[in-house]
């Protein structure tokens, strides 16, 4: 299986290196030690992960890897080829932000107090859509989903009113031109069939083979 038939790519974003933010999309059986050999391909290549999920997929018993990474377009190609190359994985795929739609989870604990004596700051919670997750008197914890871009100015804006942590999720993404894998899969199991049982002719035959 190779990585020739995955999406055209757009480059309009790329910096000056022809380097620009890539999501990495694996199918793989979810084995012991696949994600540390995923993870030795990047830091032989001195290449950051900047953002890494791994969950169940669509299809019962394979998993998905969700990487992001800011490299060229013929860099984050050869490493998609060579994650491929592990027994356990199915399909990798590669795409740009505009190929995608994706989303992170946010966590933000705020002062109790600061949020009811101060409505400036209930304020910019409702202005990002900020839900509560915890209620208690000395803290409440509120979630957000949405880019990078709009959490961290959440985590800015709330920055001069006690925020005491803040935790952001790996990315979860999902690809735009895509029918989904277990598609990809029906054509592998057409054209890449497993071994059917063969009889063997020679069965029950011992005494006419072995006697001379």
């Amino acid at each position: 299986m190779n990585t020739e038939n995955t999406l055209e790519h757009k480059k309009d974003k790329a910096d000056i290196d022809g380097k620009q933010e890539y999501t990495i999309t694996v199918y793989a059986e979810n084995r012991i030690g696949l994600l540390n050999r995923i993870a030795i391909i990047f830091s032989k290549r001195k290449i950051n992960i900047e953002s890494l999920n791994t969950s169940p997929s669509e299809i019962d018993g394979i998993h998905r890897f969700n990487i992001v990474i800011t490299e060229s377009y013929d860099v984050v190609r050869k490493l998609a080829r060579q994650i491929e190359k592990q027994v356990e994985v199915l399909k990798v795929y590669f795409n740009t932000n505009e190929e995608i739609i994706w989303q992170e989870l946010a966590l933000y604990k705020v002062s109790t107090d600061e949020i009811a004596e101060k409505v400036t700051v209930e304020r910019l919670l409702r202005q990002y859509g900020a839900s509560a997750v915890v209620i208690r008197k000395d803290y409440t914890v509120f979630a957000v989903t949405g880019h990078r871009e709009e959490t961290d100015a959440l985590v800015k804006a709330l920055e001069p009113f006690e925020l005491i942590e803040f935790v952001r999720s790996a990315r979860i993404a999902i690809i735009k031109d895509s029918a989904g894998f277990h598609e990809k899969l029906k054509e592998f199991e057409a054209f890449e069939p497993g071994e059917e049982l063969i009889e063997n002719e020679f069965l029950d035959k011992g005494e006419k083979i072995f006697t001379m």
